[in-house]
């Protein structure tokens, strides 16, 4: 395999752009869920920022599993954590109604969450490649039972976010363990599951933004 070619996946077994065909391919599930987004968000500004990051996370992602060189990985998880950043700080404005310097104040907490939650991850067997994802489901667990009498629709909606990502998590660890078995492997699922749960997170928002306003 060329030096510059990372094999990070069961599927690869070689240097082609076309050695990872189902986790390329699959990235199609992100353009998706970013065009129904965009529409269902049309005129709700947030939500067609989610639409465009999402969109950039298959693109991202479609690199990687394609040209799977350093740069390439970079574009596969810069919009990753764009997305999970801007959707804190829209929990933070519309769930929690804060406003300026405190909802960004308490977006950027995610960062030392991240650094306590992910060391801590890595000692857990089984869970080691997929350490640096779990701050995110705990945090939008922690975000749904601290909502759930505030707004009850929205926790639930969270809840349902925090399952899906959960069996998406479970595909993405399985990967290695499963490739003797399963020689393509199960990370195409982590994708498809992915770009349900993405979508289906800036739904949540876009109906609470829909909620509100109906309410005015």
């Amino acid at each position: 395999m060329d030096s510059d070619v990372i094999d990070a996946y069961c599927e690869r077994l070689g240097p082609g752009l076309w050695a990872e065909p189902w986790n390329a391919v699959t990235n199609l599930a992100f353009v998706i869920a970013a065009l129904v987004v965009w529409q269902r968000g049309r005129g709700v500004l947030p939500v067609q920022l989610l639409a465009v990051v999402l969109f950039a996370i298959g693109v991202g992602s479609g690199l990687w599993h394609t040209l799977a060189v350093p740069w390439t990985g970079a574009a596969d998880v810069l919009p990753i954590v764009v997305f999970v950043l801007v959707y804190i700080h829209c929990a933070n404005r519309y769930f929690w109604g804060l406003r300026g310097v405190k909802a960004l104040g308490a977006t950027l907490l995610f960062f030392p969450f991240a650094a306590l939650v992910i060391p801590l991850s890595a000692k857990v067997p089984g869970i080691e490649s997929s350490a640096a994802y779990m701050p995110v489901p705990l945090m939008i667990a922690a975000y749904a039972i601290a909502l759930r009498h505030r707004l009850s629709e929205v926790a639930r909606g969270l809840g349902i976010g925090v399952a899906i990502l959960a069996v998406s998590l479970a595909m993405r660890m399985l990967d290695e363990p499963m490739c003797s078995a399963f020689p393509t492997g199960t990370h195409f699922a982590w994708h498809l599951l992915n770009a349900l749960m993405l979508g289906w997170m800036a739904e949540v928002l876009r109906r609470h933004l829909a909620g509100e306003a109906g309410g005015r």
